[in-house]
């Protein structure tokens, strides 16, 4: 299984907590973090099987429009990204959120986009 990086930068914390949730309801991928870049822009980044970020990351682009005044400032997804990348930037699964991967790989895949099983 290729394990891909996607992530969302937003304007606003409202909007990237919509496309967080999204992302998480939509597709089997794991949230490892968010960061605050400045200026109201906030970035979410998920791992997971490729397919499923991509699938991930259009949920949340869509969702943010739920949001008053939410907006997706980029998106982007990294396939089978360097390992260095994982102890120089925020991307790697910490102790916090291993009990979310874990039970990612073993869900089954649920009916709809953003339903939970």
């Amino acid at each position: 299984m290729a394990i891909a990086v996607g992530m969302i930068e937003t304007l606003g914390f409202p909007a990237v907590v919509e496309a967080a949730d999204a992302m998480v309801k939509a597709a089997r991928v794991t949230l490892v973090g968010y960061e605050k870049i400045g200026s109201g822009r906030v970035t979410v980044i998920v791992r997971g099987d490729v397919s499923e970020v991509q699938a991930s990351v259009a949920a949340g682009v869509d969702n943010v429009k739920r949001v008053s005044g939410g907006q997706v400032l980029s998106t982007h997804i990294i396939a089978r990204p360097h390992e260095n990348l994982e102890y120089v930037l925020p991307i790697r699964y910490t102790d916090e959120v291993e009990q979310f991967r874990d039970s990612v790989s073993g869900r089954a895949i649920h009916a709809g986009p953003y339903t939970r099983p």
